[in-house]
């Protein structure tokens, strides 16, 4: 069974209108969740209690498409870490 990892996190951006962040060092990672209902959950959660700050955003990444599970070596892989 394949797992849909997904990421939630956010940060100040330095323009409401661009995603980008106004300091890497102060992303707030909120977590990894194994399905989208639940990354949902969290991200709305964040969203809301930072909803007085026009700056502030988060996201949800789909951990789960950065892996190619049907090839032997998936472009992740050939990094090299």
């Amino acid at each position: 069974m394949t797992q849909r990892l997904h990421l939630v996190f956010g940060g100040e951006l330095v323009d409401p209108s661009e995603n980008v962040f106004k300091s890497v060092d102060d992303i707030h990672v909120v977590g990894m969740f194994p399905d989208y209902a639940s990354a949902y959950g969290a991200w709305k959660r964040e969203a809301q209690r930072t909803v007085d700050n026009a700056h502030m955003r988060y996201f949800i990444a789909h951990i789960h498409r950065l892996r190619d599970e049907e090839t032997a070596a998936s472009p992740t892989e050939e990094i090299g870490v």
